[in-house]
């Protein structure tokens, strides 16, 4: 083809705070599908949260990374070579392809893109993969009631940001965690929450008091640590908690202790941790039912660009420490 597939690979393990130097960019033959395979020349990658634990030599839900190893991530493109009647070029797929510029898939390890169901882009968060998790663990396992207080941490992520208009489209009230003053405005003004608490602020705890005078019946947990904790404080009896990240821990040398144990004890907590790749057979329900909302306005998003897979490594660190804002995505193509 004459062109070279641009890869970034972890270089090593990293050590507290991931850093550029922990990743190589290389640049390798493109890839030639073979029987029942296609080529995809990807046009989005997906920078999530889970890649950070998987960059470190722990046991987990999936093998972690060895130094040289090929960042993993979900992608959005286009097949623009096949064997494959069923993959035809032209075709827009999603797959995990991780971070490079070309890849092979097969039927089995990609999904078809309706292109008439939004922006392509759109596959990898509100109508893919973040969507499904903001449904399942709202939805199937939290089941927030109508007049009941949701807290989401993370408020203005791509998951969160997801949950709270779950959430609100449920009748609960809800309320949203964030980071600055200009995340939780967005939060309030544009997704619908009905408040939105700055972390950072120095009287967040009290704060968080006054804004559930009935304490919490459902929490969306997605940073873990001293927020965790706060809330905690604050739990309602037979509250439910949706334990789906833990994301101001993937960096640290000494994990956090969370302190706040005996209200889980004392209120009867049910605690649901969960991953949603362990739910594919979910997905497609999910993603239809928000597809849905997302067309009569009742779930809207935002995206945050970096242009060129170049900056992949850059922009994954501003995803970790909340520098990015709305769903965080590379313009492959981008230079």
């Amino acid at each position: 083809m004459g062109e070279q597939n641009l890869q970034v690979h972890m270089r090593r393990h990293p050590e507290g705070m991931v850093t550029e130097n922990d990743f190589d960019i290389v640049s390798v033959d493109v890839p030639v599908p073979g029987a029942g395979e296609a080529l995809v020349k990807i046009h989005y990658l997906s920078l999530d949260p889970y890649m950070r634990p998987m960059m470190d030599p722990l046991r987990s839900y999936v093998p972690h990374l060895n130094p040289g190893d090929l960042m993993p991530g979900a992608t959005v493109g286009e097949i623009v070579e096949s064997n494959e009647p069923s993959l035809p070029v032209g075709s827009i797929v999603t797959g995990m392809l991780g971070w490079q510029t070309y890849g092979i898939v097969t039927p089995a390890t990609c999904r078809m893109v309706d292109t008439e169901a939004g922006p392509t882009s759109a596959a990898l968060h509100v109508l893919g993969m973040t969507g499904a998790t903001a449904h399942y663990g709202l939805l199937e396992l939290a089941k927030p009631q109508p007049g009941e207080t949701v807290v989401v941490t993370a408020a203005s992520g791509a998951v969160g940001s997801v949950v709270g208009q779950l959430a609100k489209i449920r009748g609960a009230r809800t309320i949203g965690i964030a980071g600055g003053p200009e995340k939780c405005r967005y939060v309030r003004e544009e997704l619908g929450f009905d408040e939105c608490l700055d972390y950072r602020a120095p009287d967040f705890v009290e704060q968080l008091a006054a804004a559930t005078p009935n304490y919490v019946d459902v929490l969306f947990e997605n940073v873990g640590g001293p927020i965790f904790d706060a809330v905690l404080t604050r739990i309602n009896d037979h509250a439910r908690i949706a334990l789906c990240g833990n994301v101001s821990q993937y960096n640290v040398d000494k994990p956090y202790g969370v302190t706040g144990m005996r209200y889980l004890l004392v209120h009867r907590v049910s605690v649901f941790a969960f991953v949603i790749a362990d739910h594919r057979e979910y997905w497609p329900g999910a993603i239809a039912e928000i597809g849905q909302w997302v067309r009569e306005g009742k779930v809207c998003y935002r995206e945050d660009f970096a242009p060129g897979l170049h900056t992949a490594p850059k922009a994954f660190i501003e995803m970790l420490t909340g520098k990015n804002f709305g769903k965080q995505l590379v313009d492959v193509a981008a230079s």
